[in-house]
Order: structure tokens, then sequence, then C-alpha cells
């Protein structure tokens, strides 16, 4: 699929990117979830400024971010590569998680300790966080909120993982339970809905920054330059 977004006949084209933020700084290895005081590494702000100058020529008119540290400090140079005021959007949040502040990932033997059997026996839902269908309506909204402030035009959106992961799959008609490693969302991604009217017709991806990711944080993420799907009428 194309980088670009496709044109369907008509001037009401909006096209809104859903971007992952860039690396954090986290020494410890924690899942911070919506711990405050969380920002980006060196690479992270790297990560930043190459997608910035990856849309420096589109056509973004609004740009907006989680409240949490790491989106806000992705967002500003794409914000200030268009002379725009970054917006703040509370529904772009990372999701909820019992396990925030603590160690725990997949292969990592927190599934054994029997502390955290309690919080693991619904993955559909899942029970350790918050709802996926919960963060399908908070994502859609912000979506569809952004598509009405940029329409015509392009806006940016910086969010988290599971979120962006989330919304992607209930526009694309998948179940939102599914294997973390899976998640075609890496650092600073662009996963990119494109209206027609109020409509999404197409989903696409990009890793403008694909180069500068760590390998092992490249796992589930296929290397691609673009790949999504799109809608018939």
């Amino acid at each position: 699929m194309s980088n670009a977004p496709e044109k369907h006949g008509n001037d009401d084209v909006t096209v809104v990117h859903l971007m992952r933020h860039g690396e954090v700084e986290n020494p410890t290895g924690i899942l911070y979830g919506r711990l405050p005081g969380y920002h980006l590494s060196e690479l992270g702000r790297q990560m930043a400024e190459r997608v910035a100058e990856h849309l420096a020529s589109r056509d973004v008119t609004y740009v907006v971010a989680s409240p949490l540290e790491r989106a806000q400090e992705t967002a500003t140079p794409i914000a200030k590569a268009h002379g725009l005021d970054l917006a703040t959007d509370e529904r772009l949040i990372e999701a909820g998680n019992v396990f925030q502040g603590k160690t725990f990932g997949v292969g990592d033997g927190a599934l054994r300790r029997p502390a955290n059997w309690k919080h693991v026996i619904n993955p559909f839902k899942p029970s350790w966080g918050e709802p996926y269908v919960d963060q399908v309506v908070r994502m859609m909204g912000a979506l569809n909120a952004a598509k009405d402030q940029a329409r015509g035009h392009e806006a940016v959106l910086v969010s988290h993982q599971l979120p962006i992961w989330i919304v992607r799959s209930y526009v694309e008609r998948r179940r939102l339970w599914h294997d973390p490693r899976k998640r075609q969302c890496t650092l600073a991604s662009l996963t990119t809905f494109t209206y027609q009217g109020d409509r999404i017709v197409s989903v696409g991806y990009t890793e403008p920054a694909r180069d500068l990711v760590p390998p092992h944080l490249l796992a589930g993420a296929k290397p691609v330059k673009g790949q999504g799907k799109a809608f018939g009428a």
C-alpha cells in the first residue's frame, strides 16, 4: 500500500495519523503506564524529529497528544514544524494497567507468580487493566474529533501502543484480544486512517524511524514501508 493517502473522488478526504511515541528513558525497566515523570530518551527525541521531518511536507493542520510527557515530547517537533499549537486530548492516554510501576512482561516469569493470577484470569477483557471496549470508545472519539478539527486536511495524534493497536483492530474488524508480541505498532510508527466524509475508508501503517528502533523492539512489526487495509463502499 502506498504511503500517500488515497483519494476517493471528492475533496472531503481527511487523513488522521495515529502515532506511537518515541523511546522512553526507563533504566529500571518497569511498566510505567500512566505514571508521570517518564520522558523521551535521547534516541526517542531523534525518533520524534525524524517523524517531524517525514511529515513536514504534509498538509497537517492539527496536532494533538496524550497528556503523558513522552507523548507531548514526541508531538512537539511535529507541531513546531507546521507552526501549530499542540493540543492535548485525555482520550489518547495509555491504557490503565494494574501492573503499573512493576516489572511485568511476556516471558519474564510474572505469570508464574501466584499473586498475579487473579489479574490474568480473563485475557479477553482484559482482567488486568482497562477493558478493550473502553479503549475503543475513547480512541474512536479522539480520532473523530481530530477528523473534525482537520477536515479536508491532515491531523497527527500521538498516543501509546496498546490503545493504537486496539482501535486499529476494531476498525479492521479483528478480535480485540491478541498476542502482545504480534502488535504492528513499533516506536514512532504511524497508523494512518483516511476518512471520506465521516467514514474511514482505509488504514495504512508506516515506520519513518524504523532504522532508529533497537532490533529487540521490532518483534511483531513487519519490515514494510506501507501496509494497511482499504474498505469498500
